[in-house]
């Protein structure tokens, strides 16, 4: 195959793809975001009104629930803050916090208490992708979620209003890339933008091709959605899978690696890592030249 050398992008090279950041940080001390387990505070009506779902690593992976205050947005009322006992002293808390830091960007935050420090938050339906996944993995787990659920930068996120960003990052052409050029973390594999996600060489997909992957992603979910009270982590356990949930990845990366330029389903590694560095290539092709 081609000499080619992978380097970070800040953007992706396949236009199918969107972009990937961090989720929001709080920086808060656990003031705006209680630690899991936390009672919702339910005799607070206003304070109740801030309460979203919220989904850290741990939450995605493992399906912990969790909460925080959302105050921000055209709904937010500052008067509030004074309304609510529960508001106030959650928001004067996470000022001390802040207050207190050694970092001089925190300290500054310490002005807008009652607001995450960096607020990326989507208004349309998004996957959440933790940012390690253990080496044993088949495939990348990731969720979908409406834009009601909150979440942290303890993950990375992607707008997805019709489901194609997680049926590619679903496929088992995605984790082949994220073991070819991926980092680790001692021997987890380590999800990176620049590196593994800006650089996924998806060639250029017609409509009916686009259309064909997300409707075979949406069986992957529909297939999770059998088992509501499993985890990414049990859905995902290699040496417990669902016949049907695989069958449903299999069907999933069928199409994927058809788009890629396979004339049916690939079995080995070694296939999949030749399109995927052929198709690289030719995606940098002017980039290089």
């Amino acid at each position: 195959g081609p000499n080619v050398l992978v380097t970070k992008h800040s953007q992706p090279v396949a236009s199918s793809l969107a972009k990937v950041v961090y989720g929001s940080k709080s920086a808060d001390g656990n003031h705006l975001v209680p630690k899991a387990g936390t009672p919702k505070p339910q005799g607070d009506l206003v304070a109740m009104k801030y309460v979203k779902p919220f989904i850290g690593a741990k939450e995605l992976v493992h399906k912990t629930d969790r909460w925080c205050f959302w105050m921000a947005g055209e709904n937010f009322a500052p008067d509030d803050i004074i309304k609510s006992p529960v508001l106030k002293q959650a928001v004067e808390a996470c000022k001390s916090f802040r207050e207190a830091s050694t970092k001089k960007a925190t300290q500054l935050s310490a002005r807008q208490p009652a607001s995450f420090t960096e607020i990326r938050q989507f208004n349309e339906s998004y996957i959440a992708i933790p940012r390690h996944v253990s080496e044993t993995r088949f495939y990348w787990p990731v969720e979908r979620f409406g834009s009601d659920v909150i979440c942290g930068d303890s993950n990375f996120m992607a707008a997805d209003p019709d489901g194609l960003q997680f049926a590619l990052i679903s496929s088992s052409m995605f984790i082949t890339w994220q073991r070819v050029v991926g980092g680790r973390i001692k021997s987890d594999l380590r999800f990176a933008n620049t590196l593994t996600w800006n650089t996924f060489p998806v060639p250029i997909l017609d409509e009916q091709t686009r259309q064909t992957i997300i409707d075979a992603g949406k069986r992957v979910l529909k297939t999770r959605d059998r088992h509501p009270e499993r985890s990414l982590a049990e859905h995902y356990n290699p040496f417990a899978m669902d016949k049907a949930l695989l069958k449903a990845h299999d069907a999933l990366d069928s199409e994927v690696d058809k788009a890629f330029g396979a004339p049916r389903k690939l079995t080995t590694k070694k296939q999949r890592q030749e399109l995927l560095f052929a198709n690289y290539a030719k995606l940098t092709e002017k980039k290089r030249q």
